[in-house]
């Protein structure tokens, strides 16, 4: 992998049963643990939503932290140590705490760019393995979509596929790219960068800003839109308005294992029976890697970067839990500014860790006016360290379950065969823990 400047009759009905919205029984998270059919505890006070823009919000999707993650054994590295949250030795990107061999490509903003992960035919995309954070949320219908952002170095030089010549940042596209989506927006502010989207629904597209449209060059190829690298860098150079290095600070990073993790070798994130991905850690280059059912919930492939046909690996994989709040199952938007704290889960080294993100204005966001990007907390509010190298994050609605199963790639057993110790986690999106909100629909209208 790349790193940015770094040296799947009673089976039809099961299935159709599986793709069906968890609309009828209720799914109640307890210690990290699904409880299948039991109904949330009455609040005398009603329910409390996590992450809320309020004083000490209720935490849930609490895991047992009764097991320490058996060392796992690293790649020996240059890893810096111990980096951020407001300061970086010279040359290290902020969002990845590793060096760049650009530097001054640290002083353009970044670039969030729209790739699609739908249809299957798009896959495997281009570019992604040089992203610093890449988030993925859903889109309706079953389907996710990635925001890729790209800041520090561009997809540079790679070997071709064909390991005859050389790919170079004048022929190197990033892509395909899709439309763009109303979250993104909250994304686009945290990080101080601007949008690539291939257009945009008339009502969401008046409230995103900083963008730039990319057109498919081929009618009768959906996954045709692309966008060159030197693209990419010439809008990038263009909007150094945009750019403060200050205003890319907040992520601490560390290669030393923290402690109170508990074992996680997989985590399976299910959108429905054909959106099924698994993350499996491999101790030997310390990084987890996705793999992805081929849109029939039983086929899963390792993910590649269609530039370099190098498998996708991140450093740390994160549960992000916010509030989605909906006109409808498309149409939908996701509170990220201003919230003071907010439960998460994070994946690195083997193991998993329930933190918290905020975004809350702190001293630098208060003076400037500008904001800042997601940032980590543990339970005292000091922050916690991301493992040197490439993020994902998963997008999810508050209040998700997350579990751990039995060790099986079968989605029956993994919905049904809890295995607490396992090291096998697993969190499944419903589209029915979206808030309704009109201010939605009078948003976008």
């Amino acid at each position: 992998m790349h790193k940015p400047s770094f040296p799947l009759s009673i089976l039809v009905v099961l299935l159709l049963a599986m793709l069906l919205p968890a609309c009828g029984a209720t799914q109640t998270a307890v210690s990290g643990q699904l409880q299948p059919g039991a109904s949330p505890a009455p609040s005398a006070a009603g329910p409390t939503p996590v992450g809320e823009k309020a004083p000490n919000p209720v935490a849930t999707n609490e895991p047992t932290m009764t097991a320490e993650p058996e060392p796992s054994p690293s790649p020996v590295n240059d890893e810096p140590g111990l980096v951020g949250p407001e300061t970086y030795p010279p040359g290290i990107n902020p969002l990845s705490g590793l060096p760049v061999s650009k530097p001054q490509n640290l002083l353009m903003p970044p670039a969030l760019v729209s790739i699609t992960n739908f249809p299957k035919s798009a896959r495997p995309q281009a570019g992604l393995s040089f992203s610093p954070f890449v988030f993925e949320l859903y889109i309706g219908e079953g389907m996710s979509r990635f925001l890729a952002l790209f800041y520090g170095d561009f997809p540079g030089e790679a070997p071709s596929l064909d390991g005859d010549d050389t790919l170079t940042s004048a022929d190197s596209e990033i892509g395909p790219i899709r439309s763009g989506r109303l979250p993104y927006e909250h994304v686009r502010g945290l990080y101080n960068g601007f949008l690539v989207m291939a257009s945009a629904y008339s009502g969401v597209a008046q409230n995103l800003g900083d963008f730039t449209n990319i057109y498919g060059s081929d009618g009768d190829n959906i996954n045709s839109a692309m966008i060159k690298v030197t693209r990419l860098e010439q809008i990038a150079a263009g909007q150094e308005a945009l750019a403060d290095p200050a205003a890319m600070q907040g992520t601490t990073f560390d290669s030393t294992l923290p402690a109170g993790g508990v074992p996680a070798q997989h985590l399976w994130y299910i959108y429905n029976v054909l959106n099924q991905i698994e993350w499996r850690y491999d101790p030997a280059d310390g990084a987890y890697h996705r793999y992805q059912d081929q849109a029939d919930g039983i086929t899963f492939v390792e993910a590649s970067d269609k530039l370099t046909g190098e498998a996708l690996t991140y450093e740390n994989v994160i549960i992000l839990f916010a509030n989605h709040r909906a006109c409808n199952e498309v149409a939908f938007d996701v509170d990220m500014t201003y919230i003071q704290r907010s439960p998460a889960y994070i994946l690195r080294d083997g193991a998993l860790y329930k933190v918290y993100w905020t975004t809350i204005a702190e001293a630098y966001e208060k003076t400037t006016g500008k904001l800042r990007p997601i940032r980590f907390i543990d339970a005292n509010g000091d922050p916690f360290p991301l493992k040197p190298g490439q993020t994902w994050v998963h997008i999810t609605p508050l209040n998700t379950p997350v579990w751990e199963a039995m060790d099986s790639s079968r989605l029956y057993d993994l919905l049904n065969n809890q295995e607490p110790g396992s090291g096998n986690w697993v969190t499944r999106f419903h589209s029915s823990s979206m808030i309704e909100d009109k201010t939605v629909c009078d948003a976008i209208r």
